[in-house]
């Protein structure tokens, strides 16, 4: 009787578990153990995109060296041809930098970032093509710097977008660190590449090693697989110039973006313009030689190069908004050690502050990069960065023509320390926002108001 009363119980149960409504019983169950995300080296995605910008990145630096040097040695160009040649490959931001960061938007940043590469390896690979038929000319050359500039405006555009696409959100500073000390270290290895080619294989033929590197990179942008959100185009299809008006509104009101782009391109205008006259500083007023400058200019990429790589262990010691503070403040003073150089023993204050400026600056903007690419969305991503980068990078051109006039007039020492000053004041305007009180950069998502 017992058993047939439990089993009736039994299917009594059976029944109210089936009956919609009633929930079943509560059961114990084992918690999911958390898996720890695997390291950045692990990351397929991010080894490809950093083996290929490394290769780009030295191809580069090395152009930064042989477009001015072909010009110089084949043409004889002077000031004014060199000077064509540096705004040609800065003048791409100015004028298409705010509509590139729209079409940025609305396409798969991957296939943006591979059209420009082979792109620039066309446009480059044209001149000794055009040299070895007899039909180079220096107008050639500008629309090389044209092209090349050009194509950087949308590459760095897209990598923006594709970086967050790749790589886990706390590994962004640790990837963005690994790029930034690659660019240093290119920056460092570049001019003296440079410097051999056009000596062994000329300048036009080191132009044509340049466009291969811009093919690996290419190949190692196609292998690559996203697995993010932030990789996506948006659908929107609204017209070009209300895209555009987004993505100034989102940097002119967001509290903490508005002023980290106004001390940018502030903080440019001074480094652009003392960097501007240092070359002939250094060869009219301390008497270095060509072989003595190229190895002073290389301690700035050095200091960058450490820069970055201590810029993560930074961040998570102070907190990544204490660290971008005090890195803005640490490099404002360091650039009045400059004009203190004198022949002799004191080009140790030339090198020491390029050293500092560069392990100052490169690690602050890695820490910046990654909070950006962090609280940006994906789909303003490319606007964002291009209004900051018009900004920044478009001050760089009118610094390099206020430095030129002002060096003619004031001559060159009185007006490094001036541009120092300059950059001192940007870095000391952290201090007037409400970045200075923060320990941490805000890691939410923030909407304009």
């Amino acid at each position: 009787m017992a058993r047939s009363t439990d089993r009736r119980r039994r299917r009594a149960t059976t029944r109210a578990r089936l009956q919609p409504g009633i929930p079943e019983p509560a059961m114990t169950t084992t918690p999911t153990p958390v898996v720890p995300a695997a390291p950045l080296r692990q990351n397929r995605n991010f080894s490809l995109l950093w083996l290929g910008e490394g290769v780009s990145l030295l191809g580069n630096a090395t152009t930064a060296v042989l477009l001015p040097l072909l010009a110089v040695v084949d043409f004889g160009a002077g000031a004014g041809w060199m000077g064509a040649l540096t705004a040609a490959a800065w003048l791409p931001w100015l004028v298409i930098g705010l509509p590139a960061g729209a079409w940025v938007d609305r396409m798969p940043p991957r296939r943006v970032m591979i059209i420009a590469d082979l792109v620039a390896a066309v446009a480059l690979a044209s001149v000794p093509v055009a040299w070895l038929a007899g039909a180079l000319t220096l107008p050639h050359l500008v629309v090389v710097a044209l092209a090349n500039g050009t194509c950087t405006v949308f590459f760095r555009t897209a990598y923006g977008r594709l970086i967050p696409g790749i790589v886990e959100t706390h590994h962004l500073e640790q990837a963005n660190g690994r790029m930034f000390g690659t660019e240093s270290a290119m920056q460092v290895v570049g001019p003296g590449a440079g410097g051999l080619m056009a000596q062994f294989l000329s300048a036009a033929g080191g132009l044509a090693v340049d466009a291969v590197s811009y093919v690996v990179s290419a190949v190692c942008l196609w292998r690559i697989r996203p697995n993010g959100e932030s990789h996506r185009p948006t659908s929107d299809v609204e017209p070009l110039a209300t895209r555009i008006r987004e993505g100034i509104a989102y940097v002119a009101h967001d509290p903490y973006l508005r002023p980290l782009t106004l001390i940018g391109g502030l903080s440019n205008l001074g480094l652009t313009g003392f960097t501007t006259l240092l070359v002939l500083f250094m060869v009219d007023d301390l008497a270095l030689s060509p072989s003595a400058v190229g190895l002073v200019m290389m301690t700035g990429s050095i200091g960058g190069l450490l820069g970055a790589t201590f810029a993560r262990r930074l961040s998570q010691r102070l907190g990544s908004g204490r660290a971008s503070t005090w890195l803005l403040l640490c490099s404002g003073p360091t650039t009045l050690l400059l004009p203190l150089s004198r022949p002799g023993w004191q080009i140790v204050w030339l090198i020491a502050g390029l050293f500092l400026v560069g392990l100052f600056v490169v690690s602050g903007n890695v820490i910046r990069n990654a909070w950006r690419q962090r609280y940006v969305p994906g789909h303003l991503m490319g606007r964002a960065i291009t209004t900051s980068q018009v900004v920044n990078f478009g001050t760089m051109p009118v610094a390099a023509a206020v430095a030129g006039v002002l060096g003619e007039h004031l001559g060159l020492r009185p007006t490094i320390a001036l541009m120092a000053g300059i950059h001192l004041l940007a870095c000391l305007a952290i201090l007037r926002t409400s970045l200075a009180r923060l320990r941490d950069l805000p890691s939410t998502l923030h909407s304009p108001r």
